[in-house]
């Protein structure tokens, strides 16, 4: 991807906790390559490049200029600043015996959704039910919004990602 050029961004957030980096970050890059797989699967309706980018809660927090991005929070309130944070704001889509958890707009109004479980085992079984059940939704979405140009020559330097696979 040429730097100026439209593209859609799609972030999944982890916690900053050791154990987070530990358990959490590997399960976001599995979830990425599998959206990244079902985003190249989709018929192109445009030009528009689509990237999705693991990052740190912190990191999208400090960034306001992230807030309005699609946004996947993967872990729980407890290891993630940003599950957290929407523990009360976003709707519960799916809770399963308050073991794991999807949190999302039924209507998806806004592209976000929190996925967690109360363990590692559990959150992974929470990244398996949305990518069956609710990514075709979400990724539709994800494709309505109008892309973004990131030009790092602008003089911001918050208004470009790394757009890397070593984000940290």
């Amino acid at each position: 991807m040429a730097d100026g050029s439209p593209l859609r961004l799609l972030l999944i957030v982890t916690g900053s906790t050791l154990r987070a980096e530990q358990m959490d970050r590997p399960l976001a890059y599995y979830l990425k390559q599998r959206i990244e797989q079902a985003l190249a699967a989709r018929p192109s309706e445009d030009a528009f490049d689509s990237h999705v980018q693991v990052v740190a809660d912190f990191r999208w927090i400090q960034d306001e200029g992230l807030h309005e991005l699609a946004t996947i929070s993967l872990g729980g309130p407890g290891v993630n600043e940003l599950a957290h944070r929407w523990l009360e704001e976003v709707p519960v889509s799916l809770a399963y015996n308050e073991r794991y958890f999807i949190q999302m707009d039924p209507e998806l109004t806004e592209p976000r959704a929190s996925i967690w479980g109360m363990d590692n085992p559990t959150t992974q079984i929470a990244v398996s039910v949305f990518l069956d059940r609710f990514l075709p939704r979400f990724l539709e979405c994800f494709a309505a919004l109008p892309p973004i140009v990131m030009d790092p020559d602008d003089g911001d330097p918050d208004a470009d990602l790394e757009l890397d696979d070593d984000d940290d």
